[in-house]
């Protein structure tokens, strides 16, 4: 059985947004979240990236998936790797683009949005919306204050199904 590498999360949810927001104009952009294919991967330079989401997509234990925004689906905002653990999503990766980092990011709201995609997809396969992953452990308070994850252990958290459903009624609108 081949185990993974464990990679402590290190996002930091800047704003939980209804979507994306323009941090200069306040203007919010309606956002889709699709797999990454290997033909997305000239969209993603190693340079302007933390991660080799190349390996990532190599990896058939891990389904990888981007954000981008409606209007502009070649663009990708953020970057999502999950395992699908049978009753549960793992989060093994997730990364902004390198413009929406640090003080002159553009747009806030692109963590939130792809932890409240896994958890629509944690709820899409029947596993009530529960999600876990690893964290630095500089960062647990601040998930648990964001988020309202829960520390398990360690550096594992999980999101429960209400902490889930909330993150899911802000981005996602039935």
């Amino acid at each position: 059985m081949k185990t993974s590498e464990i990679h402590p999360l290190d996002f930091e949810i800047d704003k939980l947004t209804n979507s994306i927001e323009n941090t200069s104009t306040a203007e919010v952009f309606d956002t889709v979240v699709v797999r990454l294919t290997s033909k997305d991967l000239r969209f993603i330079p190693k340079s302007a990236w933390q991660f080799d989401w190349s390996n990532e997509l190599k990896d058939k234990t891990k389904e990888v998936y981007k954000l981008t925004t409606v209007n502009n689906p070649t663009i990708i905002q953020g970057l999502l790797s999950i395992e699908d653990k049978e009753d549960h999503i793992f989060m093994h990766l997730i990364e902004s683009s390198k413009f929406n980092k640090g003080k002159d990011k553009v747009y806030v709201g692109v963590p939130g949005n792809l932890v409240a995609f896994a958890c629509k997809l944690s709820f899409d396969k029947g596993y009530q919306g529960f999600l876990a992953f690893d964290a630095k452990t500089a960062l647990i308070k601040h998930y648990q204050e964001t988020l309202h994850a829960t520390h398990f252990r360690g550096l594992r958290m999980f999101i429960e199904t209400t902490a889930a459903l909330r993150l899911i009624s802000k981005y996602f609108k039935s």
